[in-house]
């Protein structure tokens, strides 16, 4: 991907743990790196097509001097998420902030903090098989949009399936969806956990009923085991009610392990 680079962006502004560097006042140098795709405004000549470094750089400055923050840790986190949210062309942001003048009682040339954030592309899995199984699954879509840090790319249709895993019970209304998040995998997983309790979930039987089930199929083209979290979904490839809406919205997609796309296991079933 291609970068745009500000490079020590000097702003005094109201920052720091002690209050009189709140009241006060200091010297914070930032430095960004933009990555996005530079390409059509390379061949068009047209800023529209690109990011303004311009509109960026008073946009930190605006920002920073705007807010007041304990830590550099926080300053710059939630920087990084408002440049990722006023900017919808940058995909990804790394941000250094450096306080030249760090009261520590030292000789000190800086401290800084630089952090790495992102938008992701994540796959979940929807399914309900108790009281109103659509308004239910609405509700999850209508959740994940409303928040800040997440956009609902694209939604299945939704499909009757039978019951899963030996449990007499009704049967289940499935689909998927496709997430762009600002979200880490296990923020996400408790924001899908959030959901789930709005609609009264309750995990009393493995594979019974349930008002609301969020599961997350994919992240990027990450791996990851945890005790609370396995990504990829370690069934995915097992469950045509998962294959059938993912192969509607992303046949195209790559299990990260395998390398079979959606479409070659949903035809395997």
């Amino acid at each position: 991907m291609d970068k745009i680079k500000i490079h020590k962006l000097e702003v005094f502004a109201n920052h720091g743990v002690f209050p009189e560097e709140n009241a006060l006042g200091q010297k914070f140098v930032f430095s960004a790196v933009l990555h996005t795709h530079t390409r059509k405004a390379g061949l068009t000549d047209e800023l529209g097509y690109s990011i303004h470094y311009g509109e960026v750089s008073h946009f930190i400055q605006k920002f920073a001097k705007e807010h007041t923050y304990k830590l550099l840790e926080s300053l710059v986190e939630q920087l990084a998420q408002a440049l990722l949210l006023e900017f919808p062309l940058i995909e990804r942001v790394d941000l250094t902030v450096e306080k030249p003048w760090a009261p520590i009682g030292l000789p000190l040339e800086t401290v800084s903090v630089e952090i790495s954030r992102g938008w992701h592309t994540a796959y979940i899995a929807l399914g309900s098989n108790m009281g109103d199984k659509k308004a239910y699954l609405d509700m999850a879509v209508e959740r994940l949009n409303e928040r800040p840090d997440c956009q609902v790319v694209r939604v299945s249709e939704y499909l009757v399936t039978a019951p899963y895993g030996g449990v007499e019970q009704d049967d289940f209304l499935n689909g998927a969806l496709e997430l762009r998040t600002m979200l880490e995998p296990e923020e996400l997983l408790d924001a899908l956990h959030e959901i789930e309790q709005e609609a009264n979930r309750v995990r009393e039987i493995h594979w019974g009923p349930r008002t609301l089930d969020l599961d997350i199929l994919m992240y990027d083209d990450l791996v990851l085991d945890t005790p609370d979290l396995h990504i990829p979904h370690v069934e995915m490839h097992l469950r045509d009610f998962v294959l059938i809406p993912m192969a509607e919205i992303a046949p195209w997609k790559r299990h990260p392990l395998t390398g079979e796309t959606v479409e070659e296991m949903r035809k395997k079933l």
